[in-house]
């Protein structure tokens, strides 16, 4: 698939020293949902920033559509739509004027019609004439949306777009969000709502202290780093393993009510009914079973609290 963004040897120090992106490699495939996790001062916001021509790089490059975002900075900028994280809007002005005025400063010719069309899809089109100080704040948020798609861009990057947002307006906006992937749009977003990146990415991308440490198609990312455990519980609690079992990746409670047995998503059952047999054979009965899987959320963090050591073992 054909990449709209490349991103290479993208590094940004600030005055005050501090190194906030490390030599950051990225391509985004043309029509995805990409999601962008890290914790807070990770470099996310940064990474956003540039590309969108808010913040200026140190070193490396990046194009758009093949539109280098320095020197044909107009051409990259017009393809892209940006909702960042803070409501900043004139809050004495209407909802159509301000999204109409969005669209003129790209040099897009007046649309009333998409701009009805952005408007109904957000559910603000009953609030066009209002001024933009009478609306709730999950409202604003829709007006920033309806900002950012007002002159039709190909690359949305949504900046933590569902912060302080109440769960029905969240489903809307993801609704909305497929239904852009769907027409062409490619949709770049950071969350810290891990779930949603699970439910909504094509792919993941890890970023912590200005490194992506990973990019993975999410469905690779859950076979190659999630775990399944089966618990069983025993009809009899047990003082100890047996020997027999000792190079099973077992471990029991402290009450030794249940055994926990943690494997590889990549193994088929992973040697579950052999582990079944061995059970039986030591005379080890129960009366309950169940299987749980790794979560992304497992995986974002054992990612984030591994890279410090990485850091700390290249040092």
């Amino acid at each position: 698939m054909q990449d709209i963004l490349t991103i290479a040897g993208l590094s940004k120090t600030y005055a005050s020293g501090f190194q906030a992106l490390h030599g950051v490699d990225l391509a985004i495939r043309r029509g995805e949902i990409f999601a962008l996790l890290g914790p807070n001062g990770a470099g996310k916001t940064t990474l956003i920033g540039i590309v969108c021509g808010i913040v200026r790089a140190t070193a490396g490059s990046v194009s758009v559509d093949g539109h280098d975002i320095v020197r044909g900075w107009r051409a990259a900028r017009s393809l892209i739509g940006l909702v960042p994280q803070e409501l900043t809007t004139d809050a004495f002005e209407t909802v159509w004027a301000t999204v109409s005025f969005s669209r003129g400063l790209f040099g897009k010719a007046p649309d009333p019609a998409h701009i009805e069309r952005v408007l109904r899809s957000l559910s603000l089109w009953e609030k066009k004439d209002s001024k933009i100080i009478t609306l709730s704040g999950g409202m604003k948020r829709r007006l920033l949306i309806a900002k950012a798609l007002s002159h039709e861009p190909r690359l949305l990057f949504l900046d933590e777009p569902t912060a302080g947002v109440d769960v029905e307006l969240r489903r809307d906006m993801w609704q909305l969000v497929r239904t852009l992937r769907d027409t062409g749009v490619t949709v770049i977003l950071t969350t810290h709502y891990i779930e949603e990146a699970e439910d909504m990415a094509d792919r993941i991308g890890v970023i912590s202290q200005g490194r992506l440490i990973l990019v993975e198609d999410k469905a690779e990312l859950m076979r190659k780093l999630g775990k399944k455990q089966l618990t069983l519980a025993l009809a009899q609690p047990l003082a100890a393993l047996p020997a027999a079992l000792a190079g099973r990746a077992l471990q029991l409670s402290a009450d030794g009510q249940t055994l926990t047995y943690t494997y590889d998503t990549r193994g088929s059952g992973a040697g579950i009914d052999a582990l079944l047999r061995e059970l039986a054979v030591a005379g080890i009965a129960f009366k309950d079973l169940q299987t749980t899987q790794s979560s992304l959320e497992d995986i974002f963090v054992s990612l984030v609290h591994r890279e410090p050591d990485r850091a700390g073992a290249a040092a």
